[in-house]
């Protein structure tokens, strides 16, 4: 049978292995998607800080990222599109948390927990060096707990190459993937960036749905893509807190291809 965004009239760039990605604003995206139909939206929207890198960086500054008109038409769909109890888990810019939980909670989504990743090292800043980011886990009516709680701090490791500026580490996406979907699920990512979200949901299994509106970072994630799927066990086990760095993900199955141990991040 064939998933129901094959029959959208939004043509995508690319659908392979169970995973769907759209070129395009996820406000114009998302109404197209059939209601009630994820499982978990795993997202890392624009914090709102027009972000451009330090000094002599030559980022360019991501969209969405000076503009909050946003937030609340594109959640609002996110909660559309999302079945009865279950999860969105979002990063947000803390320097805006009054938007972005504001909103959040308008629409109806009830926060139930404030993840931290923890980094190996520290930022820029005048009165703190930032060393962690943080993702609200909200819930949608009353979800399933899972098997087995997490800690709400993961550990960052290293995010390489680095293929997006805004890039979340592979090992904690999919450990948080892993902890709230079962193996039937579909995931969502409407601001996908360079796909880390849909890799680590081919990987275990899961179908996802993701949604980017830059083009060079649709095309970053359509090469992540097309690297060979890693075939993880039925069952996997959880450590307490996943290392992130590819050598030292000794709970990943030992027949792990080399092109994966060097390009995965």
């Amino acid at each position: 049978m064939e998933p129901f965004w094959s029959r959208m009239p939004i043509q995508p760039y690319l659908e392979n292995d169970g995973v769907t990605l759209y070129h395009g604003d996820c406000r114009d995206v998302l109404p197209e998607l059939q209601s009630e139909a994820f499982d978990l939206a795993l997202t890392d929207p624009p914090y709102l800080v027009s972000y451009t890198g330090r000094w002599d960086s030559d980022l360019r500054a991501i969209e969405g990222d000076s503009d909050p008109s946003w937030i609340d038409p594109v959640f609002t769909e996110v909660w559309r599109v999302l079945k009865r109890d279950s999860l969105c888990l979002s990063f947000y810019g803390w320097p805006h948390a009054d938007a972005f939980l504001g909103t959040w909670k308008a629409i109806g989504f009830r926060p139930i927990s404030l993840i931290a990743l923890l980094k190996h090292h520290w930022g820029f800043g005048r009165f703190t060096r930032a060393q962690h980011e943080t993702a609200y886990l909200l819930a949608k009516g009353h979800p399933e707990r899972p098997a087995q709680a997490i800690s709400d701090v993961l550990d960052w490791g290293q995010v390489s190459p680095l293929l997006h500026p805004n890039q979340k580490p592979l090992g904690a996406i999919s450990k948080l993937i892993a902890t709230y979907t079962p193996r039937t699920a579909c995931v969502l990512d409407p601001f996908c960036g360079s796909g880390t979200t849909l890799i680590g949901a081919r990987a275990l299994g899961r179908s996802a749905v993701g949604i980017e509106i830059e083009e060079r970072f649709c095309e970053v994630a359509a090469l992540r893509l097309s690297q060979q799927v890693l075939n993880f066990p039925e069952h996997i086990e959880l450590p307490e807190q996943l290392p992130l760095d590819q050598e030292s993900l000794s709970w990943l199955p030992k027949h792990q291809p080399e092109s994966e141990k060097t390009n995965h991040d």
